[in-house]
Formats: C-alpha cells, sequence, structure tokens
C-alpha cells in the first residue's frame, strides 16, 4: 500500500521583509485510499503545504521530510514529483495560451508513463471524462484555462486527476469560486477518480460544504503553520458551528 509521510515539515518563505517561516513542525501520515480535510484561518499555512509537497520553488524546506514510500520528495523536481505519481489541482490555475487542452493532457499523460497512450482509446477516456464532468467538447480545443470561469478551471483540474492517475492528490481549494452544482459536478469527479484508482487526497478548505459531498477519513486544524488538532468528520461540523477562535487564542497564548 502507498503512503505519503510528512515528517517534521519546516518550511520558509523569502519575503520583501526577510525570511519568514510559515510551516513550523507539522506531521502527517495518508495512506493510500484515505481523504484528509486540512481546514484553517487564511494565512495557517495550509497552501504553503500544498505548494510545497508540489515542489514550488518560492518555498524552502529548512528541515523534516517529505516521503513518498519511503523514498524522499524534497529532493525531487517538479516533474520527478509528478511522474512519482503527486498530483496538485491549484486553488487558481493558470491559464497556457498556444497549448489546447487536449496537447496538455496527452502530453502530460506521455511524460508520466513514459510512453504515448493509444489515440483512439485515450480520445475515447478524454471525451467520456469531460462528458461526466459536463464540460462541451469544444473545450478540448481550447487553450488551456484561457477564457475560463472559475468553475470552468476547476472542472479542467478535475479532468486532469481522471486521467493522468495519480496515486496521491492535492486538492488547494477547489472549491473555492464555484456555485452548488459545479460543486456537486467537481465533487463527484474526485470521487469518481478515489473510487477508480485508489488514490489517497488531501482536501484544504476553509469551508465544511464540499464535504458534504467528499466525506473525510480525517480532518485536520490548521494554525500558525501546524497541526493544531485532528479528528473525524465531525470535527469539520464542529469547525463550522464554532470557528477557528479557539485556536487562534490557544495560539496567541502559547
Amino acid at each position: 500500500m502507498s503512503v505519503l509521510e510528512i515528517k517534521d515539515l519546516h518550511v520558509s518563505v523569502e519575503t520583501d521583509q526577510g525570511t519568514k517561516q510559515i510551516l513550523r513542525g507539522v506531521n502527517l501520515t495518508i495512506n493510500e485510499g484515505e481523504i484528509h480535510a486540512i481546514m484553517g484561518p487564511n494565512g495557517s499555512g495550509k497552501s504553503t503545504l500544498a505548494y510545497t509537497i508540489a515542489g514550488h520553488p518560492k518555498y524552502h524546506v529548512d528541515s523534516g521530510s517529505i516521503l513518498l514510500d519511503g523514498e524522499e520528495v524534497t529532493t525531487m523536481t517538479v516533474d520527478q514529483r509528478a511522474r512519482a505519481g503527486l498530483f496538485l489541482a491549484m486553488q487558481y490555475p493558470v491559464e497556457i495560451p498556444g497549448v489546447t487542452v487536449t496537447n496538455f493532457l496527452r502530453t502530460a499523460k506521455t511524460a508520466i508513463d513514459g510512453e504515448a497512450p493509444a489515440i483512439r482509446t485515450w480520445i475515447k477516456d478524454v471525451r467520456e471524462s469531460m462528458s461526466r464532468l459536463r464540460m462541451d467538447k469544444s473545450f478540448a480545443e481550447r487553450n488551456v484555462n484561457e477564457g475560463f470561469s472559475g468553475g470552468e478551471k476547476k472542472r479542467n483540474e478535475i479532468l486532469q486527476l481522471e486521467l493522468l492517475k495519480p496515486r496521491f492528490a492535492v486538492l488547494d481549494e477547489t472549491d473555492s469560486g464555484l456555485d452548488v452544482d459545479a460543486l456537486k459536478i467537481v465533487s463527484e469527479g474526485v470521487n469518481r477518480a478515489k473510487e477508480n484508482t485508489g488514490l489517497g487526497l488531501l482536501l484544504i478548505t476553509h469551508y465544511t460544504r464540499i464535504l458534504r459531498y467528499i466525506t473525510p477519513d480525517f480532518v485536520h486544524v490548521f494554525v500558525d503553520g501546524r497541526i493544531a488538532e485532528q479528528g473525524g468528520p465531525e470535527l469539520a461540523d464542529r469547525l463550522e458551528d464554532e470557528g477557528y477562535d479557539r485556536f487562534l487564542t490557544e495560539s496567541n497564548v502559547g
């Protein structure tokens, strides 16, 4: 069984005011097939964790480890991490002018698998996945995210998730900017990808609404760059009722 382990991870970033430490000793283990939700206030380090796992050069790992099946991830390049089975759905997906969705997906799939997928099967898979995500077939020939609405960008991220079949996926506030219908469609796509591949999920969110459609096995409260509390799905309901004030007060006292 595959496992993604984060051990005593400390991460900093360079700012105009100098070096700022953001993650302060994160410990987290995600097994294949598990769904972990990370919740917390703005500025607590949730997105920093996501981008550090993916290998964004802005974030510097001061100490600690990220292990994928025992292999150190922090020494890998971004593309090596993708080939190893890590996937990031970004909060703000970027536009890629001049590159169509079809070409992007096929190039990515070829790079990850080491060989190009059979054309006929691939086209069938892409069309079926787009249909399930309620994406018009014309999107296949449009440039990646160019002119896409927020909801269309998020569906395109989940399209990649379904087709690239990673072992572990980090979804960074995939629910932000989605209306109820789009949220349901995106959530169905995430659940479908998990059912079909058994991937492990790290779901970063502010709100519980996406957790009504994607049920987490574990919920972790992120405050001041570390996990302040963890529990089952009931913890998310408690956060919905109480907010983060208790954790912020405890953090300030500490």
